[in-house]
């Protein structure tokens, strides 16, 4: 495992069009959530940092999808490598987890090219316009601290980008393990 921070790509990016399926083979397209800001988040199943966050993330979702957020979660990671990571396991992750939004299969990692992401977890939330409001940490709790998990960076950018307004610019990095590259 290598610790990687997030790239922290430029704020005002426009959203990188993508097309992907889930495990099942469904297709989403980015165009589906056009007018609707957006969470996208780099995950994967393996990843000791992705398990530490992932029950609150999958109830943070729960809560703001439920406000109006979209949210989709891909796994970029190379899973011929990496097993753990195979679509089938997706399904069973999704599951045991909750997660109430599509989770998608990046094999060709083009898309995680296209947003410059770096680590699992990695956030990128776009407002109503698509340009990018916030890049970087669910909050500053690790698997190696006693940090409470709360979600509170994410979720105070979530809060700004619903109200119309834009959050604040001081962005703190994700830090996780690197994407598993081909």
């Amino acid at each position: 495992m290598s610790l990687t921070p997030s790239n922290m790509t430029e704020l005002g990016s426009t959203l990188p069009a993508f097309r992907l399926p889930d495990p099942h083979g469904a297709q989403v397209d980015s165009e589906q959530f056009r007018d609707t800001p957006l969470l996208v988040a780099f995950i994967c199943n393996h990843c000791p940092f992705v398990k530490h966050i992932a029950d609150a993330f999958a109830e943070f979702a729960r809560e703001y999808r439920a406000r109006g957020l979209a949210i989709v979660a891909i796994n970029s990671n190379d899973f011929e490598a990496h097993p753990a990571d195979r679509p089938e396991r997706m399904v069973e992750e999704a599951q045991a987890r909750g997660y109430d939004f599509p989770y998608l299969v990046d094999e060709t990692q083009d898309v995680a090219r296209a947003f410059q992401a770096a680590c699992t977890p990695d956030f990128f939330l776009y407002d109503r316009d698509h340009r990018l409001a916030y890049r970087g940490q669910f909050d500053d709790s690790r698997p190696s601290k006693e940090t409470p998990i709360t979600g509170k960076d994410l979720r105070a950018a979530a809060d700004a980008v619903l109200a119309g307004q834009a959050p604040d610019a001081k962005q703190m990095p994700s830090m996780g393990c690197n994407i598993k590259w081909k």
